[in-house]
């Protein structure tokens, strides 16, 4: 049985992120504006790392059992394209779930096109 969705809080609303998840998937989504741009006018790689992190968990999180929680280890993410304007939406699905370690992968577009990639390892854990 899937472990029950949390609440959106903390930095996710703050970045306008909505989530969607499946059964070891989920898609992730936020639409560009002037607030998460860089200096240089271009969508912050922390936003899209944001996308691929919180989906990871997210897809992670319905497999888990009840007594069990999650926290990320690690995320690989190569930053293909810019996105300057548009919807960025990540999608994301669960590669591997052993006892301790789970693998996921997500794929960042905008528009449409590929714009990042995202690979990520998650320690699984009992809740105290």
């Amino acid at each position: 049985m899937a472990k029950a969705a949390r609440p959106n809080t903390g930095l996710a609303p703050l970045l306008g992120i909505t989530m969607e998840r499946e059964d070891a998937a989920s898609r992730s989504s936020v639409t560009v504006r002037p607030d998460l741009l860089n200096p240089h006018g271009v969508l912050a790689g922390p936003v899209m790392y944001s996308l691929a992190d919180f989906g990871m968990g997210a897809a992670l999180y319905s497999r888990l059992g009840d007594s069990e929680s999650c926290a990320t280890i690690e995320i690989k993410m190569v930053y293909i394209a810019t996105v300057t304007k548009g919807d960025v939406v990540c999608e994301t699905r669960l590669v591997n779930k052993g006892r301790s370690v789970a693998v996921l992968e997500s794929e960042v577009f905008n528009e449409g096109r590929l714009v990042a990639k995202a690979l990520g390892t998650f320690a699984i854990f009992a809740v105290r």
